[in-house]
């Protein structure tokens, strides 16, 4: 079936749940449930079938919920201005400051250095060095930025490695621990992935509980890091031993390549000033907040002051070729995709919440759940990470964190405890290229067959499943004691 073929096939079937929806009202819902029902449904199969643009699909509650009288125009439309959503945009602009002055490549290199040129070394450090860059920028960013250079290393390493060893098992295990540790580094900050972002909103509209950075953090980098070490430990010394010993070949492309980019430069500088500043004050802001009462920073404004800074500090470069760290024009390389798709997936939950639809999911499913709350959070866990791989993990996120919620309000359990393994197993799949962004970006090499992919996604699927389980019953309630 051709592209035209299925996009067509695809808004058919999302026309006729709408209607079906809409006029039938087969869940028997209020006159207002079931409009709300009908656009959450045509959302949602839009998305899943990604018929259309995500974020084309997430402005759909502008024109559709004041259309069918669900609410009014600025209700619709406040959601596209969560705070949660600059917290969001500074980290982006941040990110690509970090891009546009090279000192993404600076920072890998130097880890990989670091480690040591042996086949297992190199894989150690390109682990290190994504997942470190993945907790502060995108995943699908960290990916973009490392994917070049493992490429050249890969290149390099069979031209001139005169050792003996499986080149093709680095560089499949290379390629898949980029992608994998882009997804893990990024679950261990707010901004680290989407989904991340997109489950604090939630938390923020439903319970008004606002997730700190420096919480988040105490909570998610011990699993996000725990991952890395079983992802390392699995792909060298199971699924792909390379058996390849230090090279001086290998080393010497990283000490040429650093040397290439000679001393930090004042604009390396400037950003790396305002990213460890920016840093520095999410993970301290609570500390600074109980010393003084004249301003309260919170975690959006940190991130926005921080980006602001950028575009306010100058480059101090010679050949002038950028007057300030970044300049409007640095920003169509934004994704202001994802800004939207949050507004819009906040706005569809707000609606489902006030029909009541949420709550009465909820109540279903712990109808049928139990009250085992370890196997529910296997289940959880095992359910959101094998979605993930067809949907979009966001959309995924969007959809299923009210319904998380409601379960937990049935069980009179804490939100959190079935919130946070549905909201980090969104952003662990690895089996498909669809998966997450960064499993589609190292597949586009060419060295991959999806045969890899799968096989090698499957098994982290279930370590993660067992380890978010365990981690989000074990550790979570006792985390969560300490922070309160």
């Amino acid at each position: 079936m051709n592209l035209v073929s299925r996009r067509t096939l695809s808004f058919a079937l999302a026309g006729i749940l709408f209607f079906v929806a809409l006029l039938f009202n087969p869940l028997g819902l209020s006159p207002n449930g079931a409009k709300v029902l009908s656009v959450a449904v045509l959302m949602i199969t839009l998305w899943v079938t990604e018929a259309l643009s995500m974020p084309v699909v997430a402005l759909f509650p502008l024109v559709l919920f004041p259309l069918l009288g669900i609410c009014k125009l600025d209700e619709a439309a406040a959601p596209y201005a969560n705070p949660i959503i600059f917290l969001f945009m500074g980290g982006f602009l941040i990110g690509l400051a970090i891009e546009k002055w090279n000192l993404h490549k600076r920072i890998a290199l130097n880890i990989v250095q670091f480690t040591g040129t042996s086949g297992n070394g190199i894989i150690l450090g390109f682990i290190l060095a994504t997942g470190f860059l993945s907790m502060w920028l995108s995943n699908t960013a960290t990916t973009m930025m490392m994917y070049p250079i493992a490429m050249s290393v890969i290149t390099v390493i069979e031209a001139n490695h005169k050792s003996e060893g499986n080149f093709k098992h680095l560089a499949i295990c290379l390629l898949l621990s980029i992608a994998y540790a882009s997804n893990f580094g990024g679950i261990a900050t707010i901004i680290g992935t989407p989904p991340n972002v997109a489950f604090v909103a939630f938390l923020e509209k439903k319970y008004h509980y606002t997730f700190q950075f420096s919480d988040w953090l105490m909570l998610c980098m011990p699993l996000s890091l725990l991952l890395m070490f079983v992802l390392y430990w699995c792909m060298t010394m199971w699924l792909y031993p390379n058996k390849i010993k230090k090279d001086a070949a290998t080393a010497d492309l990283i000490r040429n390549e650093l040397q290439g980019l000679g001393r930090l430069s004042a604009p390396e500088k400037g950003v790396l000033f305002v990213f460890v500043l920016t840093a520095f004050l999410w993970i301290t802001k609570d500390i600074l907040n109980k010393q003084e009462t004249l301003i309260k920073l919170d975690d959006s404004m940190i991130a926005m002051a921080g980006a602001i800074l950028l575009f306010i500090i100058p480059s101090r470069q010679a050949e002038d070729k950028s007057a300030q760290l970044l300049e409007w024009p640095d920003t169509r390389n934004m994704a202001w995709g994802i800004l939207l798709l949050f507004g819009g997936g906040i706005s569809l939950a707000n609606q489902l919440e006030k029909a009541g639809l949420i709550q009465l999911m909820g109540n279903f499913i712990a109808q049928y759940a139990g009250s085992n709350l370890f196997l529910l959070i296997f289940a959880v866990s095992l359910v959101s990470i094998f979605i993930s791989e067809v949907m979009s993990n966001v959309a995924q996120v969007i959809v299923f964190a009210p319904v998380a919620a409601g379960m937990a309000d049935a069980l009179h359990i804490n939100p959190i405890l079935l919130g946070i393994p549905m909201a980090l197993g969104a952003s662990c799949a690895g089996m498909l290229p669809m998966g997450t962004p960064p499993n589609a970006i190292v597949f586009a090499s060419g060295r991959l067959r999806l045969n890899d992919m799968v096989k090698t996604g499957f098994v982290m699927n279930i370590i993660s499943t067992i380890l978010i389980t365990l981690f989000s019953y074990y550790l979570i309630p006792i985390l969560v004691e300490a922070i309160n």
